[in-house]
This record gives C-alpha cells, sequence and structure tokens, in this order.
C-alpha cells in the first residue's frame, strides 16, 4: 500500500475512535493546538494532556506503585487551592503524593522530515524532552513533552508527614508552574503555525522558481555540464531518496530517538 495512503487510513481510524481518557475529551487549554495538527494532512494527535496537578494515594507499598493502580484523589487542569488539596488528603490510606505533569501530547507524522519540523517547533517553546520514535512499521511519531513537573510526599500510610504551610508553598509553586505550561503551549500553537504558514509558502512557491529559470536560460538544455559541479547544485530524484534514507544517521535531525515503547 501506499505509504501516504497508508498515513491516511491510521489517520481516519485514530480520529473516529471514542475518547477513553479519565475526562472523555481534549483538554480546553490544548484544543486549539490539536485541532491545528488535525487539520493538516501531515499529522495527527493519538493522545495529550494539557498539563495537571494531581493527588495520588499509592497505597502501602511506596512509590514503586504504577498511577493505573492508585486512587486518584483529586485532579485538576486549573490552578489549585489548599484547601482542596486537605480535603482530599482525609481520604487517603496509603502513600499520598501531589504531583503536576506538563503537557503531553503524541502526534504521529507522515514522513520523518514532518516530524523534524514539529520537533524543532516543540524545543524552540520550551519543550525540550520532546522526541522523535520511528517504529517497526514506518509509524513516526513524535512526543511532546517537558521537563518542569513536579512530584512531591505528602503522607505515609495515611500519616501527614509535612505541615499544612508546606502544602501551600507547594501549591504556590505547582500553580507558578501551570502558568509557566499554559505560556509555552501557547506559544507553541503560535511558532507553529508560523512555520506551517511558512512551509506552505515555501512548497507552493518552487514550481515557480524552477519555471522561472527554465525559461530564463532556453539554451542551457544544449550544454555540456561539468557531472561534479552539478552535483553541488541539483539532486536528482533518485539521490533525493537516498539523502531522505539518510536522515536517521544525520546527526543534524536534532531529536532523541525513544524506544518504541516509551
Amino acid at each position: 500500500m501506499d505509504r501516504n495512503a497508508e498515513f491516511r487510513r491510521w489517520k481516519a481510524q485514530c480520529l473516529s475512535k471514542a475518547d477513553l481518557s479519565r475526562k472523555g475529551s481534549v483538554d480546553e487549554d490544548v484544543v486549539g493546538l490539536v485541532q491545528l495538527l488535525n487539520g493538516r494532512e501531515q499529522f495527527f494527535t493519538t493522545s495529550s494532556c494539557a498539563g495537571r496537578i494531581i493527588l495520588l494515594d499509592g497505597g502501602i507499598n511506596g512509590f514503586e506503585v504504577q498511577k493505573q493502580n492508585c486512587c486518584w484523589l483529586l485532579v485538576t487542569h486549573k490552578p489549585c487551592v489548599k484547601d482542596d488539596v486537605m480535603v482530599a488528603l482525609k481520604k487517603a490510606d496509603g502513600d499520598a503524593i501531589l504531583k503536576f505533569e506538563p503537557l503531553v501530547l503524541h502526534v504521529q507524522c507522515r514522513q520523518l522530515q514532518d516530524a523534524q519540523l514539529l520537533h524543532s517547533v516543540a524545543m524552540d517553546s520550551g519543550f525540550r524532552n520532546s522526541g522523535i520514535t520511528v517504529g517497526k512499521r514506518g509509524k513516526t511519531m513524535l512526543a511532546v513533552r517537558s521537563t518542569h513537573g513536579l512530584e512531591v510526599p505528602l503522607s505515609q500510610k495515611g500519616k501527614l508527614m509535612v505541615t499544612e504551610e508546606y502544602i501551600d508553598f507547594l501549591l504556590k509553586i505547582a500553580n507558578q508552574k501551570m502558568e509557566e505550561n499554559k505560556k509555552r503551549i501557547e506559544r507553541f500553537y503560535n511558532c507553529l503555525q508560523h512555520a506551517l504558514e511558512k512551509e506552505s509558502v515555501t512548497t507552493d512557491s518552487q514550481p515557480k522558481e524552477k519555471f522561472r529559470a527554465k525559461n530564463n536560460s532556453p539554451h542551457t538544455h544544449k550544454k555540456k555540464r561539468n557531472p561534479e559541479k552539478a552535483r553541488g547544485k541539483y539532486i536528482t530524484e533518485e539521490n533525493d531518496k537516498g539523502l531522505e534514507n539518510d536522515d536517521n544517521d544525520d546527526p543534524g535531525i536534532g531529536a532523541t530517538i525513544f524506544p518504541e515503547d516509551y
């Protein structure tokens, strides 16, 4: 099957599925970004979280327990106040952990060069833990992530281990990180919009430039070109494919390659 046709099939299948997240819908702060990506033929989002403050009760086995096995005492995508946390902590009978998690966005890209464009925009917008994964079936995924998270234990076996004053201090930090995260999302959206517009203009102008060059040099086809000189100015279709295949080994990609099961 043609790679572009296969990508369109993957996109249609993914976007037609029901949202299985806890919330059941895209977070408000990232709706515009998700719509912008899904509106372009070379991208589609597979999962997203705009960023959140959560309070988890990890049970009596400590912090090695995975989130899916925890009790979610509090989840908010907005700034959090101490009273809400204190009420939620009364329900904890294990090891409660307060966390702030920044934006996480997974995007499947049609080609590696599309992922490179998106990765560059993400990095420039402050999401410096982003990376590209190329799967065995040729699926190219970009994970947009940041490093400014927060994770602090508050209780052990239901007993509060910190003061309310300290919890208030933690929430001020978490809320500041939430605000910074929102600014980065807005920056990402604006930079991506500009990059895509620039790419469209460049793509649309290329055929015209080639046509103009051809008309301005009517006798060029009669001259014998030195293949060594021509190599620096022209790339044949065959060479172009070779360069595309070499992208994975090019240190200039600027992307972190994660394991396929990241």
